[in-house]
């Protein structure tokens, strides 16, 4: 069941592109599990379908000495997890792979890679038709009713039956879940990622990707540089409070989205835990002097006059009453029912591994007890 014309509209095709090899995750959870085995599936995916793809590798930048330590621990962070071919660069040699970045020290992460996501989400459902599923577009799910032979399915396009249904509604996951009776101990809380592309003056200063070392004290990854798998360079995302779960534009606005979203007090605790944040990304908006600024810690001959509109992407984060991100991919399992509460970056990179890890987990067992 899918509320749009075709698969993957929103966070999947709204995107940096990114193939993420597991770097930053905590070892032995499941995004870091996932992950490693994710880009893996995804790139044998991608080599069997012709879906354009590149493992091009990236550059995480160590811009002053109190980052050095921090991209130490990423380091050995990313050798638990399992990652390969990990090399450890001092300014100079950054600046042998990318001239224009500022740097003291950096890591280079030469598994991580650029995809089309869209390429990828048709070739999914062609193979998905062909073994025998159906998908059924513009049907947005309004009812779940469930009765003693499974589930009474209300839908935009009609009602349907099953025995089991797996939610995996991205934005709207906690609202389906809602609707077939689990309760909502956390909230999807939108925050839009802007995106500049680089004109072609700004492309010649960039390589390959280079990211920041990220900062414990801020809940989200900070802005970067992205090449696109058909040409050109992203720069971003920021991450600012969207008004709309669907909210691309800053003039998006959606009046039930917004009142979830301001009535629920985890986001109250969260504005209070990241005043400076909250501030600085809402500025940072609407300010494009500002946003070439924060790019200018990793490229610092990057200009305003380099950036141009680009593209926006809402992230689906989960978020805890208390006000904290939920980190982890979240699955809330009931009877005849599996819900995928919490799916943020990289789940896109490692769908194919998610969907094998609900299969062979919680899936297989219950279709052979029944």
């Amino acid at each position: 069941m899918e509320k749009e014309c075709a698969p993957g509209r929103h966070q999947s095709t709204h995107n940096s592109g990114v193939l993420h090899c597991g770097l930053y995750y905590t070892p032995g959870s499941l995004k870091a599990k996932l992950a490693v085995s994710g880009i893996r599936l995804m790139t044998e995916f991608c080599e069997v379908n012709n879906i354009p793809h590149e493992i091009c590798g990236k550059v995480v930048v160590a811009t002053d000495q109190p980052e050095i330590a921090r991209l130490q621990a990423l380091h050995e962070r990313g050798k638990q997890n399992g990652l390969q071919g990990l090399r450890w660069l001092s300014g100079d040699e950054l600046r042998e792979i990318e001239p224009n970045a500022a740097g003291v020290a950096a890591l280079h992460v030469p598994q991580e890679g650029i995809v089309d996501y869209d390429a990828v989400c048709q070739a999914m459902l062609r193979e998905l038709v062909e073994r025998g599923a159906r998908f059924v577009p513009n049907a947005k799910v309004t009812s779940l009713e469930e009765d003693h032979s499974g589930w009474r399915i209300g839908t935009s396009a009609g009602e349907f039956r099953a025995e089991t249904i797996i939610n995996c509604a991205g934005l709207f996951c906690d609202r389906v879940a809602e609707l077939a009776g689990v309760e909502r101990t956390t909230r999807i809380v939108p925050f839009r990622g802007e995106y500049f592309r680089l004109s072609a003056e700004g492309e010649n200063l960039v390589q390959h990707l280079i990211y920041p070392v990220p900062d414990p004290a801020f809940p989200f990854l900070g802005v970067h540089f992205t090449r696109l798998i058909h040409g050109g360079i992203e720069a971003g995302p920021n991450a600012v409070l969207a008004w709309a779960r669907e909210g691309y534009r800053k003039t998006d606005i959606n009046l039930a989205d917004m009142a979830d979203a301001m009535l629920f007090g985890g986001l109250w605790k969260f504005m209070h835990k990241y005043p400076r944040m909250v501030w600085e990304e809402s500025v940072r908006s609407v300010s494009k002097e500002l946003f070439a600024s924060s790019l200018r810690r990793l490229v610092p001959a990057i200009e305003t006059k380099h950036l141009a509109p680009g593209g926006a992407g809402v992230r689906a984060q989960a978020m805890s009453a208390d006000g904290t991100l939920v980190q982890d991919f979240a699955l809330v399992k009931k009877r005849r029912a599996l819900h995928v509460l919490n799916a943020p970056s990289p789940a896109a990179t490692a769908s194919l591994a998610i969907g094998r890890h609900l299969v062979q987990h919680h899936i297989i067992g219950d279709l052979v007890a029944a």
